[in-house]
């Protein structure tokens, strides 16, 4: 009996206690007033007056320097349809058999081939930059704005070794690119790629446009076809098949360089695309509207040849890079500089010559009338020679 009083004395002093310690409305409404400017709150729709979209700053507004250069520069992106006439060797399936290939000799055939590409105007007359790889041999040239007009272009000029073409479209105040200043590019920066890739262009008329950063500066690439690619502009930005010619643009909306190179060596971008700088391109399109070409006949009159082991051995070299001069023609611009039989040259102009294909790609990049740097070694000493180039003579 004792035990069934002690807890219903239990039950109701707990039930009391829970009572009077209820909070009372007062409370609660302060309770909910104090988590009302919690930030979960805050996922409440938002109106932005104009004023905030157009600002800086992210967390407000979806415009930034990089939507606004697209915005700029998308107008003067063109798409450039070509046709070209290619000429293929079906080779005999006698193979080399001297008396079989008198009755079966190879034969050769053309055929026209449509190829697409990209470019960009840079007048408002109508001149327009695209690659050598592009155009260069084109038939017929079709220029595609965005807006959807098409223009019947003419090839200008081209330059196989910078792979560099100039068209020209008849028009009158066109939108067109500012050219920036490739030399001082910032590795880091924000890098915009423009362009065609797989003909999505003739679709809506619209470059596509690819963001990343400048990934390297001033890289040697070997040479490819007879074009050498010296200095170029690496990028992570997605760089693909038609892409070539388009504008690799910087955050302020100027051209930096001309799409031109991607590897691939699973035929799919892995973030290695490479531009032609501008200031290259800038040297080339002056001289294409003057000429329709680009002249290179230069002449030092060294002969050189690699340097390999065997070289590298004699002379003590610490690896085998360089070319060692093998002959210096009489009154040549090399002979008149103080050249001698036995010289290693390692650098021009301050960029290493790693082999022969180094040196021709910087003497053909050259001028008559240039004065070239050359850093030697002779008698296990660097001397420097200037050398004047020399338009060859016929």
């Amino acid at each position: 009996m004792a035990g069934i009083v002690s807890l219903f004395l239990i039950a109701g002093g707990l039930i009391g206690y829970y009572v009077g310690n209820a909070p009372d409305a007062a409370q609660i409404s302060s309770a909910s007033d104090t988590y009302a400017d919690a930030p979960f709150e805050e996922a409440r729709p938002a109106s932005h007056s104009s004023e905030t979209r157009d600002s800086d700053n992210v967390s407000t507004s979806r415009q930034n320097a990089i939507t606004r250069t697209v915005a700029e520069c998308s107008a003067a992106v063109v798409g450039i349809n070509v046709i070209e006439v290619r000429q293929y060797r079906y080779r005999s399936p006698w193979g080399d058999d001297p008396f079989f290939r008198q009755f079966f000799p190879d034969q050769l055939y053309t055929q026209q081939v449509q190829e697409l590409g990209s470019g960009f105007i840079i007048s408002p007359d109508g001149y327009v930059i695209t690659n050598d790889h592009v155009a260069g041999n084109a038939k017929e040239i079709t220029v595609t704005m965005t807006n959807g007009d098409k223009y019947k272009a003419e090839l200008i000029g081209t330059d196989q070794m910078t792979d560099i073409a100039l068209l020209k479209i008849d028009g009158k105040n066109l939108p067109h690119l500012k050219l920036g200043n490739s030399d001082d590019v910032i590795i880091g920066e924000w890098s915009i790629a423009f362009g065609n890739p797989f003909g999505l262009f003739d679709v809506n008329n619209q470059p596509t446009v690819t963001v990343g950063v400048i990934s390297a500066k001033n890289m040697n690439l070997r040479a490819q076809q007879g074009r050498t690619y010296r200095g170029m502009i690496q990028t992570d930005a997605a760089i693909n098949s038609g892409n070539s010619g388009g504008p690799l643009v910087n955050g302020l909306g100027e051209v930096i360089g001309v799409n031109s190179v991607i590897y691939t060596p699973n035929q799919g971008n892995i973030g290695l695309g490479f531009a032609i700088p501008i200031n290259r391109v800038k040297n080339v399109v002056a001289e294409l509207k003057r000429t329709g070409k680009v002249e290179r006949e230069n002449y030092t009159g060294l002969e050189v040849q690699n340097v390999d082991e065997r070289v590298a051995r004699y002379f003590g070299l610490d690896r085998v890079e360089g070319v060692i001069v093998s002959n210096v023609q009489r009154r040549s611009p090399g002979e008149k500089a103080g050249f001698k039989p036995g010289d290693i040259i390692f650098e021009i102009n301050g960029e290493k010559v790693s082999d022969q294909s180094a040196y021709l790609a910087i003497l053909e990049d050259s001028r008559a009338g240039d004065s070239l740097k050359f850093k030697i070694l002779r008698d296990r000493k660097i001397i420097e020679l200037p050398v004047r180039i020399e338009k060859r003579s016929t």
